[in-house]
């Protein structure tokens, strides 16, 4: 017994130090530098920064018990397991101005119009996190299947955070389609090393896809990292898509911050579509710096001013304490306060096509 306690408290003292090592390491093993060029008024010439100033950072009293939380697979109340999901097949193209959006799960959707494919933040892992391992789990399974996903031509990857950027997603991807990944400065160089080829702009930067078509990258309100100390080395963003049947605003993830960043977007319009985020917002002084809630969701859709709008980033990983369902209950009540006709601003199962008028 005596052993037993020995070599337990070696075990616990030899973790501790590890720890301690690791934790003094993490800038050289954690941290990257991305992108390089000369400074502007949201890159200080190391990191990028949201021109009207941070939100505070996640209190670490919040952090620890939701890592805990995903180590051991606890799920908060309002979150089962699994949330049943019936896969649907898209058609392999639309035509014309006919558009056609299916929300795929998360920040995932596929927008058909114009003969092009085009997807937002792709991920099919059932983890989102490190090694696709540790992480919060998917509660609902892919609305498409990925083997039953059409060819894609666009792929919009807003930023780096691991719900956003799927790796293994990416290079399924790029090895079967090759489609034009567009994404914002710094964000290319992660998919470089995988393989993968990806044109990146700064916030205003254009991207020719056809005559006709073309993509903006657009400021949001957000931050970025992979590993922690890599924070903001690359650039989030969001994306118009210009369109002859009408335009496309897929916001990636976002807070409102100063309120700005909708009102340069309305520049680019009008939007026939939005693809906005409208979960991942409680508790509101933790999070609402960074993610919007449904009811900021609506008021970026009226200063957008566009026609419709789909509400994305909810129900699919557990990343706050609001339930699964909740983000698409409260639009609803938001959208009927604002006096908005309930068809303008859905929010829809995975993997129901949605023809947007």
């Amino acid at each position: 017994m005596k052993l037993v306690a020995i070599w337990a408290a070696g075990t616990a003292v030899a973790l501790l130090v590890l720890l301690a090592v690791a934790w003094f390491a993490r800038p050289l093993y954690l941290d990257r530098t991305y992108y390089r060029g000369p400074a502007s008024g949201h890159f200080n010439g190391e990191r990028f920064f949201n021109p009207e100033g941070d939100s505070a950072g996640v209190p670490r009293g919040f952090i620890l018990p939701r890592l805990w939380a995903m180590i051991t697979g606890r799920r908060a109340p309002g979150w089962p397991e699994t949330i049943p999901v019936h896969p649907a097949r898209p058609p392999a193209r639309v035509e014309g101005d006919a558009m056609r959006v299916t929300w795929v799960g998360h920040a995932t959707a596929l927008v058909q119009t114009q003969g092009l494919n085009i997807l937002t933040d792709p991920v099919w892992s059932d983890v989102a996190g490190p090694w696709n391992r540790f992480g919060p789990k998917r509660a609902r399974a892919p609305g498409v299947r990925f083997e039953d996903l059409p060819k894609i031509d666009v792929v919009l990857v807003s930023h780096n955070h691991y719900d956003h950027m799927d790796l293994p997603t990416l290079e399924r991807l790029w090895a079967r389609d090759r489609p034009l990944i567009v994404t914002s400065l710094g964000n290319e160089t992660i998919l470089k090393d995988r393989g993968i080829d990806a044109v990146a702009r700064d916030w205003d930067g254009i991207v020719p896809v056809k005559p006709g078509v073309s993509v903006i990258v657009e400021r949001v309100h957000h931050w970025g990292a992979r590993w922690g100390s890599d924070r903001n080395r690359a650039l989030w963003s969001g994306f118009t898509v210009t369109l002859p049947g009408g335009n496309i605003f897929f916001a990636g993830d976002t807070g409102i911050g100063d309120g700005a960043w909708p009102r340069l977007a309305a520049r680019h319009g009008p939007f026939r579509l939005a693809l906005l985020p409208i979960g991942a917002y409680h508790p509101r002084e933790i999070f609402g710096g960074h993610h919007i809630d449904p009811q900021q969701a609506v008021s970026v859709f009226r200063t957008l001013g566009a026609r419709h709008a789909l509400g994305v980033h909810w129900g699919t990983f557990r990343l706050t304490d609001e339930s699964a369902d909740a983000p698409r209950v409260e639009l609803a009540e938001s959208v009927k306060a604002a006096g908005i006709a309930p068809d303008r601003f859905v929010a829809t199962e995975p993997g129901q096509g949605w023809m947007v008028p």
